[in-house]
């Protein structure tokens, strides 16, 4: 079934004569339209993509699906004037991503509209086999680049030069750039969660905090390592193995009809029954794909439950103000069996 397809259901379901599709990520993912400036207009029966005169040969090419219209207007008001020509009455919209100022131009007199928010993202949520191999793609290449860093990595180097050695590399094994801004969180600044990358100088004995990911193809991966350069200090060492075990017994445990609150817990309970639990404040995980943060979320208040194809991150971590902190992650895929990782390189403490 295309992508395109798989939002049919809701023209009966919410009784809908066209669906808009306005979020550049939503558009990739339906059309496969990677251009910076185009909208959908899907109907049951014929999809539409308007984009202007720049993209037209890109979206017959990227699109075979659409019909292309190149726009004579501004992009919402072709939006309107197809939605008049088509004759509809009742439209679904991505109401949680449309501006106020977007929905008002939208908003006409003959025309209905009702939020399908979160609809697409559902469907995003469930990876094909085509999204999956690409994402073992980019795990493959922050993998390379995490046994590249080892190597070179070194007492004097600012946050800011390892930042510029990760990147390069990444971009030398394939990728198209980062898929965030990357972090390298050294000694004290280990402590913060997304502590990008700094002028600090590392120093003999700093535990460095990495968290970085890979675009390739247009989907990501994100892996956060943590090492050391000289003898760290013994408390940090502690922490690091309580990290480790909580994100270890996590990846062996999650498996599709488990929660994102179930899944968040066995790495939390771990934390928390160690004492550290104030000391972990963000969630256990999230799904990535086209995004970095995506659905489905592994965290205390996550009802939904996992299911086959599910790409999520499992990342839980210690940060003590003054001291430094760990966080140590993996990207998984969920089976129907458990789950399988696809980044593989060592969780071990290595001490440069």
């Amino acid at each position: 079934m295309s992508k395109v397809d798989k939002l049919r259901y809701l023209f009966s379901e919410k009784n809908l004569d066209a669906i808009i599709v306005l979020s550049d990520y939503n558009r990739r993912y339906i059309s496969g339209f990677t251009g910076t400036s185009g909208a959908l207009v899907i109907t049951p029966i014929n999809n539409y993509l308007v984009t202007d005169f720049r993209y037209i040969d890109q979206a017959s090419d990227q699109a075979p699906d659409f019909e292309i219209i190149k726009r004579s207007k501004g992009l919402v008001p072709e939006v309107i004037e197809v939605l008049k020509q088509l004759d509809v009455q009742k439209v679904g919209f991505e109401g949680h991503l449309v501006s106020y100022d977007t929905y008002t131009e939208l908003n006409q007199d003959n025309v209905s509209f009702e939020s399908i928010s979160d609809a697409i993202e559902d469907i995003r949520a469930i990876k094909d086999q085509e999204e999956i191999n690409t994402i073992k793609k980019a795990a493959e290449i922050v993998d390379k680049t995490y046994e590249y860093i080892l190597s070179i990595a070194k007492v004097g180097m600012t946050e800011q030069e390892l930042k510029a050695e990760l990147e390069s590399k990444m971009l030398r094994l394939g990728a198209s750039g980062p898929s965030f801004d990357t972090i390298v969180a050294s000694g004290y600044r280990g402590a913060l969660p997304h502590g990008v990358a700094s002028d600090k100088k590392i120093e003999e004995g700093d535990m460095i905090t990495l968290d970085f990911g890979a675009y390739y193809n247009g989907y990501v991966s994100d892996i956060t390592r943590t090492f050391a350069i000289g003898q760290p200090d013994p408390k940090l060492i502690e922490i690091y193995n309580i990290v480790l075990e909580a994100q270890q017994t996590a990846v062996n445990k999650i498996k599709a009809g488990m929660t994102g609150e179930e899944a968040d817990a066995i790495a939390r309970d771990i934390i928390e029954n160690y004492g550290y639990g104030e000391y972990f404040g963000h969630s256990t995980g999230h799904g990535i794909g086209l995004e970095i943060h995506e659905k489905p979320m592994l965290a205390k208040t996550a009802k939904t439950k996992l299911v086959p194809n599910n790409c999520v991150t499992v990342e839980p971590g210690i940060y003590i103000e003054g001291l430094g902190g760990v966080r140590i992650e993996d990207d998984i895929i969920i089976t129907e069996n458990g789950n399988e990782v696809f980044t593989k390189c060592t969780k071990d403490l290595i001490i440069l």
